[in-house]
């Protein structure tokens, strides 16, 4: 087992020297680039920071989309004992200069002159020695591009180099890890080589993943998520790393890239699963019930997969005439491993993508543990529950339902806030997760919401809101669900509308809106919604049922707030913005 991501990556990039480690797309084109390459880069930026003077625990800020330069400088900064710090992208400009002065960089690095933009006014008073743009020549003191910083460079500083990088311990932080934030500022988690070699050795020998697969790197890097699904698993195992350049441009390079691992967030599967039921619904009588048909035994052979027992006959067939086709145009065809993670997702999801012949595995697990502490695999899972706890790791559930987790995985603490690691981390050594859970007999962990999500109703009744939201998320021409009721008599929702299910629902309800706007404020519209929240009322105790609804306009997202970077709603937000749409339900 290697002792430091350094040690890990040396390893990896000399084992498989001549094979692409990275590729990004160019002028229509994916441009590989070697492991030896890769390693080179590495050694010619972590020279080039010691020139910048960058000492061993100073802050480098990375503010970029996913691409080669964003992992260069990331095990750059680790290589001269620097400790990396990622900013989300859609980050405001007072949350940039909060990252890079609270991190103490004295080197950030941008993507372009936008992301320079949002840090104007970070410079040498504030510790930065100079800021370092991928694409594009800045201009002004402290400026660089990338070229121009490779340049510094130069062999002279090999020597330091190599004593920089001989120098790091397990024991040492090596990143630091800003949480996005539903409430409050964000806390910066530290992690250690210890924290991720762990990680690294948990892969190797859980996951069916090898040098000669392909990865997919598209959520945010500065989420421990990604770090761990595409970075830290193509150090681990010498996988290729396929960049995309935007969400946008996600379907087109899956059907590119064929990856045989995937990791989407609980949105990036409801929007597949909405494309998905959509192109469904076009198709003729004679091809719906067939799918209809399929989806039966593909129901039941998941069910005997779990349980170890022979798929039912007729499963090889639907998998012949539907399955495959539908994993060929998702560009799942050759995935072994589809998983969630960062976000609870619904039972009802889940159902749906196994009833595809496409089981979806479910990690559980926070930035403060390094990313998983349970794991689901194809060989090892219940549907609807997050896996069983990692090797050499422990989780236990404390008396008021709390998840607790110990392990070589459990961070160092929050940097600059030792009230803070205090309370996270207990005196047996144990993290406290603030997520409430179950482990059934088999030692499957089920999470059931946030500790402090959990709504108490003015008659004291203790609801998960994300249970019922993946519930009525369900609902075809629901595309989001904010479930809303905290010390209060009853549980209404805010629904948003799928933009492309608006008019075939509509439609089929007999309304003339054709779009979100229309639909939000049709009668005959919402009496459609209204008559399918009763169904999945339904199938709610009573004291959970959700008396009244809201249809807003517009979709939830990332740039007005409403979001994290991995599409996680920020209830406290969505509240105030929404507080009289909310307090007219309750009029």
């Amino acid at each position: 087992m290697a002792g430091t991501v350094l040690e890990l990556f040396d390893a990896t990039s000399r084992a498989h020297a001549a094979r692409p480690a990275m590729k990004r797309r160019l002028a229509g084109q994916w441009q590989a680039i070697t492991w030896t390459e890769y390693r080179e880069a590495v050694s010619r930026a972590a020279r080039a920071l010691v020139a910048l003077g960058v000492e061993p625990g100073d802050g480098v800020a990375i503010l970029a989309t996913n691409r080669p330069e964003w992992y260069v400088a990331n095990l750059a900064a680790m290589a001269v004992g620097a400790r990396p710090a990622g900013i989300y992208t859609n980050s405001t400009p007072e949350q940039c200069r909060y990252i890079a002065e609270h991190a103490r960089a004295a080197v950030v690095f941008v993507e372009n002159a936008e992301a320079l933009a949002r840090l104007e006014g970070t410079g040498p008073a504030g510790g930065v020695k100079a800021i370092v743009t991928m694409e594009g020549t800045p201009s002004g003191p402290g400026r660089l591009d990338w070229q121009g910083f490779l340049a510094r460079g130069e062999a002279a500083h090999e020597a330091e180099r190599e004593r920089r990088t001989a120098a790091v311990r397990a024991g040492d932080v090596c990143t630091l890890i800003y949480t996005s934030g539903t409430t409050g500022a964000p806390k910066s988690v530290m992690l250690t080589h210890a924290n991720l070699a762990f990680i690294a050795e948990c892969a190797q020998q859980i996951l069916p993943v090898g040098a000669e697969d392909r990865l997919v790197s598209y959520l945010p890097l500065s989420h421990i998520a990604e770090q761990v699904a595409s970075h830290l698993l193509s150090l681990a195992t010498g996988a290729c790393v396929h960049f995309v350049p935007s969400l946008e441009k996600l379907p087109e390079t899956l059907h590119e890239v064929r990856p045989q691992v995937f990791l989407g967030v609980p949105r990036v599967w409801e929007k597949i699963q909405s494309g998905i039921e959509t192109k469904g619904a076009e198709a003729s009588p004679l091809r719906r019930r067939l799918v209809s048909w399929a989806r039966r035994l593909g129901l039941a052979g998941g069910e005997a997969d779990q349980q170890g027992r022979p798929r039912p006959w007729g499963y090889a067939l639907a998998d012949r005439l539907v399955f495959r086709t539908v994993r060929e145009r998702l560009g799942l065809d050759q995935a072994r491993f589809l998983v969630v993670s960062a976000a609870p997702i619904a039972k009802e999801t889940l159902d749906f993508f196994q009833s595809l012949g496409l089981p979806i595995m479910e990690i559980y697990g926070m930035s403060e543990c390094t990313g998983p502490a349970t794991i689901s695999t194809p060989s090892c899972y219940r549907l609807g529950r997050a896996g069983r706890v990692l090797p050499g790791t422990e989780l236990r559930i404390a008396d008021d339902g709390e998840i607790l987790i110990r392990g070589p995985h459990v961070f160092a603490g929050y940097s600059a806030d030792d009230a803070a690691t205090r309370e996270a981390i207990d005196e047996q050594g144990f993290l406290h997760s603030g997520d409430v859970g179950e482990i059934d007999a088999e030692g499957f962990l089920r999470v059931t919401d946030r500790k402090k999500e959990l709504l108490i109703t003015a008659g004291g009744k203790n609801i998960a809101p994300q249970y019922l939201e993946g519930k009525l998320k369900q609902i075809p021409a629901v595309s989001q669900a904010v479930a809303v009721g905290d010390r209060r008599p009853y549980v209404v929702a805010l629904l948003t509308l799928d933009p492309a299910r608006v008019a075939a629902e509509a439609k089929a309800a007999g309304s003339p809106a054709r779009s979100a706007e229309e639909a939000a404020v049709c009668a005959v519209f919402r009496s459609h919604v209204e008559r399918q929240v009763e169904a999945v009322n339904a199938t709610l105790a009573r004291y959970e049922t959700i008396k009244r609804v809201a249809l807003l306009a517009r979709e939830l997202s990332v740039e007005s707030g409403e979001l994290t970077p991995t599409l996680k709603l920020k209830r406290r937000v969505i509240l105030e913005r929404h507080r009289d749409t909310i307090e007219r339900l309750y009029a």
